[in-house]
């Protein structure tokens, strides 16, 4: 028995394949928003762990700002205690000055050599003096210059022959001399200049 069909096939052949393309389109959009999704989910997730890493950086952030304006305070406290030190250590060293000064210059004067005005302005000390020769007032800046600890920078202000007379005496010809010296901070030469090494007591006799 032959069967004959009498729709019209193409025109369902047409609809089916607008419903494949229609159901290939609806599949194409689900899974374009759900690849949507997932990227947004995604993003969502990396967007708030950035977040959370910013919000623990900046509270690291201001710890360690804290901790510099403790580091910055400790500083500042350490140079006012060093500068409190300084100047306690400048008084005693300038009270004591005098002093170091007079033995020095008592050490550094050499036979022949004698002060007759010493007078110091800050740092500056102006020294007069008389000399039996020249070369002893260059010798007494010899050692001004090369051994003392606490004079630097010795300067000839002047020197003249002048005479000198005494009662029952002949004129003497003698150099008047005045000078200027610089003294140091003697932060590191005090000790040696001022302690010096005790003696060791003698032994007992047995």
């Amino acid at each position: 028995m032959i069967l004959i069909n009498l729709l019209p096939h193409r025109e369902e052949k047409r609809r089916q394949r607008k419903q494949a393309f229609f159901a290939g389109l609806g599949g194409f959009a689900l899974v374009g928003a759900a690849a949507v999704g997932i990227w947004f989910t995604v993003l969502q997730q990396m967007t708030s762990a950035q977040l959370s890493r910013n919000e623990f950086l900046q509270t690291e952030i201001r710890r360690l700002e804290a901790q510099i304006k403790d580091i910055a305070t400790l500083r500042a406290e350490i140079e006012a205690l060093k500068s409190r030190q300084k100047a306690v250590e400048d008084l005693q060293t300038d009270r004591n000055t005098p002093v170091y000064l007079l033995d020095e210059l008592v050490k550094q004067a050499p036979e022949g050599v004698y002060l007759t005005a010493i007078k110091q302005n800050g740092q500056i000390v102006e020294v007069i003096g008389v000399a039996q020769t020249n070369e002893r007032v260059s010798e007494f800046l010899r050692n001004t210059l090369h051994s003392s600890t606490w004079l630097e920078r010795p300067e000839l202000v002047e020197i003249k022959a002048a005479t000198v007379s005494s009662t029952g005496r002949e004129a003497r010809r003698l150099f008047e001399f005045s000078m200027r010296v610089s003294l140091k901070r003697p932060q590191a030469a005090a000790p040696s200049a001022s302690a010096a090494p005790a003696a060791k007591p003698a032994p007992k006799a047995s």
